[in-house]
């Protein structure tokens, strides 16, 4: 075997092996369980509710969609003639799925230099900081978990263009995030949660 071959086959397996992603909690599609298992989810969840108004049911559907509770997510690999890893499709992390600009300007303009897209208490902070100011500038309610995502995903110029109605699956995913967050509220209700 060539050098050249044996360290492509040493450079792909190297690339493919990634640090070990945090567990999910184990029923996503139950809020009790998850703010049960996870209690300090929940205690990040109240927090941003009373800080920033944003429903613990909005915030949950919306980092179920981003990364399935998953701490470090990150999007997939791009390909090169499909075995070629060429970096990820964009630079997304965490819990919330923040990119790194839009994390940097949270983190200027809330002074949080040491926030962390993996940390829940972060990631939540940045989710109802950005949900403000979707509401500021958009004019969409913090419980409207529908128009919250598509706002969230195409950005507050995408979506005072509209630019998701060009994306019929992107606005079947926002459906799919709205019923979910009304599902949460409903379950949260009746949990006996500390």
């Amino acid at each position: 075997m060539s050098k050249t071959l044996r360290a492509m086959i040493i450079v792909l397996m190297v690339a493919s092996c990634g640090g070990g992603q945090s567990p999910a909690p184990r029923d996503l599609d139950n809020a009790c369980t998850i703010l049960k298992e996870r209690p300090e989810y929940y205690k990040a969840f109240r927090n941003v509710e009373r800080k920033w108004g944003v429903p613990v049911h909005v915030q949950m559907a919306t980092i179920h969609q981003e990364s399935k509770f998953v701490s470090d997510a990150r999007t997939p690999f791009k390909y090169v003639l499909g075995v070629i890893p060429m970096g990820r499709q964009s630079s997304a992390f965490g819990y919330s799925q923040a990119l790194d600009a839009t994390w940097d300007e949270y983190r200027n303009a809330q002074n949080r230099r040491s926030a962390k897209r993996d940390r829940i208490n972060d990631a939540t902070d940045f989710m109802g900081w950005y949900m403000n100011q979707t509401r500021d500038r958009n004019g969409i309610d913090l419980h409207d978990a529908r128009n919250q995502y598509l706002a969230y995903h195409e950005g507050h110029t995408g979506f005072a263009r509209a630019s998701y109605n060009q994306k019929s699956w992107l606005v079947a995913v926002a459906g799919k995030v709205e019923a979910r967050s009304l599902m949460y509220q409903q379950q949260i209700s009746a949990c006996r949660l500390r």
